[in-house]
């Protein structure tokens, strides 16, 4: 009989690495978006974890948050993959991963690779003073915007703070009328123009499938029907 993880660790021993398992490192933000992709293909060889979305005020801690996580879980997945682009981290993410020897996924950050990193990068000037929201942000406005900006006590920072915008770009990853809504909604708050996009997952859903494809599911799976 094979001792299961539990044992393994009561007896001080390591847990066996999980052959064919990807541990995905990942933001809170995005774990909506990772599970609902990994959902719709099926690639429950795919584990996810996620650090605090609230780690973005503070994008220094980013990699060393990382780093303690691949290190703890480095002994049971075959392959790890960090889903989080530089963040603001001013490349010591990407230096921290390259150290320990895993992959991220690319982009500056998640605005860019939702809406595609080539076309991002295209409307660079066009898009230079637009505020961006995604799913995830128009549910937690108030949690991630409003008040740590002070502009719940403070409203009259707003114009101080958002002075130099002209537009609230909200990337949609899903048609959803009542998050349009309240994008709209978030964007009158801020005193902005509201432009929306049908972005879906973007690079998001291209990187996954790369490391799925990369990482192929170790389950048995059932022979094909046979055809009629």
């Amino acid at each position: 009989m094979i001792p299961d993880d539990d044992t393994l660790a009561d007896a001080g021993l390591p847990a066996p690495a999980r052959t064919g398992q990807v541990l995905l490192i990942a933001c809170g933000a995005l774990a909506h978006e990772i599970l609902a992709i990994k959902r719709l293909n099926g690639w429950d060889h795919l584990d996810l974890t996620c650090l605090p979305a609230k780690l973005h005020l503070y994008p220094d801690r980013i990699p060393d948050a990382v780093a303690a996580v691949v290190a703890e879980h480095r002994a049971r997945y075959e392959t790890i993959f960090v889903v989080y682009a530089d963040c603001g981290t001013g490349g010591l993410l990407q230096a921290r991963c390259a150290d320990l020897g895993v992959e991220m996924i690319a982009g500056p950050h998640c605005y860019s690779f939702f809406e595609g990193n080539d076309a991002f990068a295209a409307k660079g000037d066009d898009d230079m003073t637009a505020f961006y929201l995604t799913d995830f942000l128009v549910r937690q406005f108030d949690a991630f915007v409003w008040r740590p900006m002070g502009l719940d006590r403070h409203p009259e920072l707003r114009d101080m703070i958002f002075g130099n915008y002209t537009r609230l770009i909200y990337q949609a990853q899903t048609d959803d009328p009542a998050l349009d809504t309240r994008a709209r909604e978030c964007a009158a708050r801020l005193g902005l123009a509201y432009e929306r996009r049908l972005t879906g997952y973007g690079d998001l859903a291209v990187a996954l499938s790369d490391v799925a494809a990369a990482t192929p599911d170790p389950r048995p799976h059932p022979p094909p029907h046979p055809r009629r």
